[in-house]
């Protein structure tokens, strides 16, 4: 059986903490921000960790990456 391959797409937008979960950065930051409160905007900023439901898959993806 040959290794599995990294998916490149979701090791761009995806990564691991130290302990294994899977972050994510938030989604609506990236245009029509002055229709957006500066709160709403603040609240968007950082990364996040996944879902467990959704990071079981996304793991899968990125196995490798550290």
């Amino acid at each position: 059986m040959p290794k599995m391959k990294t998916h490149r797409g979701a090791a761009k937008r995806f990564s691991k903490t130290g302990t294994g979960k899977v972050r994510r950065n938030r989604a609506y930051r990236r245009h029509l921000l002055e229709a957006k409160t500066p709160s709403r905007k603040r609240k968007l900023r950082g990364s996040v960790i996944m879902s467990k439901g959704d990071a079981k898959r996304i793991a899968q993806l990125i196995t490798y990456v550290k």
